[in-house]
């Protein structure tokens, strides 16, 4: 999947099942995820054993940004709002103000 971020392209990889979204990028390389959630919902995000920073969007059912966070290694957060979508990117983007869809795979 291919999103475009502040007119920047980048690739992501689809994170559905419960396993896959407990592990995030834990004990990953550099790689960015979407993590789609079947109801609204405010997940607890945890940067244990993710030794880089990542620039969290996290959007509504609509793909409207809701927020962003910048992470650091061993922070945790919890969004202000309920979500549908998170994208974890794995470097830091500051202003965040588009999000397009290039291309989609469900």
């Amino acid at each position: 999947m291919k999103l475009k971020i502040n007119n920047k392209e980048y690739e992501f990889t689809q994170c559905l099942s419960f396993f896959s979204k407990l592990r995030g990028l834990m004990f990953s390389k550099k790689k960015n995820l979407f993590f789609i959630f079947p109801v609204k919902t405010r997940p607890l995000i945890h940067m244990f054993f993710v030794f880089f920073p990542i620039t969290t969007i996290f959007l509504d059912e609509n793909y409207n940004i809701l927020e962003t966070k910048i992470l650091y290694p061993f922070q945790i957060y919890l969004p202000k709002k309920k979500i549908k979508y998170l994208l974890e990117v794995s470097e830091k983007i500051e202003n965040v103000n588009k999000v397009y869809f290039i291309s989609k795979v469900y």
